[in-house]
């Protein structure tokens, strides 16, 4: 496509959704994703699995329609186009096939989604030890189903993947939950707001009751995570809960802490970032709309704040009707109409997520892990090592990647991140450590990409 109106990143439920409002009232949408259908992590295959799989879940099939609405005149779609640079214009660098080139459009919106929280402890690096949003990759993208799992840490997703795996016929082991009796108490206060989104509220209790049903046993309150690897190749998975030492043995061991935006590539377009004490994360700060400082650039989805499928969807509606109102497609009075019944869908759906956050809060151990814990994986930089650099005064991103290299390598610092802001929060408040500006390309090209760099096509006047 030439010459797009509006150009979109992510093909997740605000993704689409955006591209569909906008295609309908007019726009030319170009959208980009790297993996090689729509979905992304939420409904990711959902056009291949949609009559398959069935243990997915409802919620799953609920994607199909949002994937059948991008097949529109005015939506091009490019998969396995790896975005790895914005510039202002707004204008995007992407890569497919090896073979890089420029796009260009008026509006750029930024639907990069979200990715899980890091779980570091001592032998979290181990073969067999995977984050339990990995294993349900596998799960949706070559029906691989885990078995003699164990899950380990809090959150919904825990309790959704439990269900999945028992209704797919294997079921896990054990939950091992990190969340305490005290999140709880401190939950309870949420509760009357929960309540505007009961039917999100009541699928959760249903994930328990199933879990319950089958007897899978559950330890809270747990503690001192740590993973070895036993003679026979088995891991050994060791913890305290309820003030007890416990000792399993599994072949799979899925953890999960929640997810926190995906802000790569929203850093490296220079967009303004917000702590947010409650989910203890950055997410790029915007208005109602999506609107962020910087000239034609959206943000939506749960890049930008994490709510859920739901609120992602909405959220790529609000702003694509933005969008089109600055494309002067439609008028103020349009876009307020039609997205009146929105805001009541979106304040709905977020109103859970204070009982959520303050349920499933990621334990301090998590957030800063013992000494021996590797916390960059790709320079196998420890916890250890970090807290001498920073006893030495290296309290900052910038000095502590100099002093130790955290950061440094493939994945830019998104395994680490976090871990890092943990450590470093002995010695500075969280919201004070200023979040490190990422680097183009945010994401690893080859040089012969660069060099095979297709120049966007001049418009002639």
């Amino acid at each position: 496509m030439t010459d797009p109106d509006l150009i979109i990143v992510g093909s997740g439920p605000a993704g689409m959704a955006a591209a569909s409002v906008a295609a309908k009232a007019g726009a030319r949408v170009l959208l980009l994703d790297e993996q090689p259908r729509p979905g992304g992590q939420i409904y990711r295959n959902i056009g291949v699995n949609r009559d398959r799989l069935g243990w997915l879940g409802k919620d799953y099939t609920a994607g199909s329609e949002l994937v059948d609405d991008l097949d529109h005149p005015n939506i091009h779609c490019e998969f396995g186009a790896t975005v790895w640079r914005t510039d202002p214009g707004p204008t995007v660098c992407w890569s497919q096939n090896g073979q890089s080139q420029v796009t260009s459009a008026p509006y750029l919106l930024l639907a990069s989604g979200a990715q899980e929280r890091p779980v570091p402890f001592p032998g979290w690096t181990l073969p067999g030890v995977m984050p339990a949003g990995a294993a349900q990759i596998l799960m949706k993208t070559s029906t691989l189903l885990p078995r003699d799992a164990i899950l380990a840490g809090s959150g919904p997703l825990l309790y959704l993947v439990a269900a999945q795996m028992i209704d797919a016929g294997t079921p896990p082991k054990a939950l091992v939950e990190t969340q305490t009796r005290t999140m709880a108490i401190r939950s309870a206060r949420h509760l009357p707001r929960a309540a505007f989104a009961l039917p999100l509220f009541l699928k959760g209790l249903g994930l328990l009751h199933k879990i319950r049903k089958h007897r899978i046993p559950r330890f809270t309150g747990s503690t001192a995570f740590r993973a070895e690897t036993g003679n026979d190749g088995t891991i050994q998975f060791s913890f305290e809960s309820s003030g007890k030492a416990h000792h399993l043995e599994c072949g799979l061991l899925l953890t999960h802490q929640g997810v926190v935006p995906s802000t790569h590539m929203t850093r490296a377009a220079g967009i303004a970032h917000e702590w947010n004490a409650t989910q203890g994360c950055f997410h790029p700060t915007s208005d109602f709309w999506g609107r962020t400082d910087q000239p034609g650039l959206y943000v939506a989805g749960d890049g930008a704040g994490i709510a859920g499928a739901e609120a992602a969807a909405i959220a790529g509606r609000l702003a694509a009707r933005d969008i089109l109102l600055q494309l002067r497609l439609i008028s103020a009075d349009t876009r307020d109409q039609t997205s009146a019944s929105n805001r009541g869908a979106l304040w709905r759906a977020l109103a859970i997520r204070p009982f959520l956050d303050a349920a499933y809060s990621p334990p301090d151990a998590f957030r800063s892990p013992p000494n021996e814990t590797v916390v960059c994986r790709c320079e196998e930089i420890t916890a250890g090592e970090l807290r001498a650099a920073a006893a030495e005064g290296a309290t900052g991103y910038r000095h502590i990647k100099t002093a130790t290299r955290a950061g440094m390598g493939p994945c830019q610092g998104r395994m680490c991140d976090l871990t890092v802001r943990g450590i470093l929060s002995a010695y500075k408040t969280a919201a004070h450590i200023t979040p490190p500006r990422a680097r183009n390309p945010v994401k690893p090209i080859s040089l012969g990409e660069l060099a095979a760099l297709v120049p966007e096509p001049e418009t002639k006047p």
